[in-house]
């Protein structure tokens, strides 16, 4: 995951001036918070967390059928 590094913060920073990180989300989608100069958090709105864990019944179904395509043989021993 590629990150603008005019969207990154210090984890100090951001608890100094919450109100400037969360602007950086909505400019840029999200904000990258720093601990120890390494990625800690990340900042996004929650309607981008919602599409971000929401799998569709399509989605579902195709990684369904490829579990069950790639462990038929599992399948084929529990249905005796």
């Amino acid at each position: 995951m590629k990150f603008d590094t005019n969207a990154m913060m210090s984890v100090s920073e951001a608890n100094q001036n919450f109100s400037k990180a969360c602007r950086l989300a909505d400019q840029n989608g999200s904000t990258l918070i720093l601990k120890n100069n390494a990625p800690k958090y990340i900042l996004v709105e929650f309607s981008m967390y919602e599409k971000s864990h929401t799998v569709s019944d399509d989605e579902l179904f195709a990684a369904s059928a490829e579990l069950m395509e790639r462990n038929h043989h599992v399948y084929e021993e529990l249905a005796k």
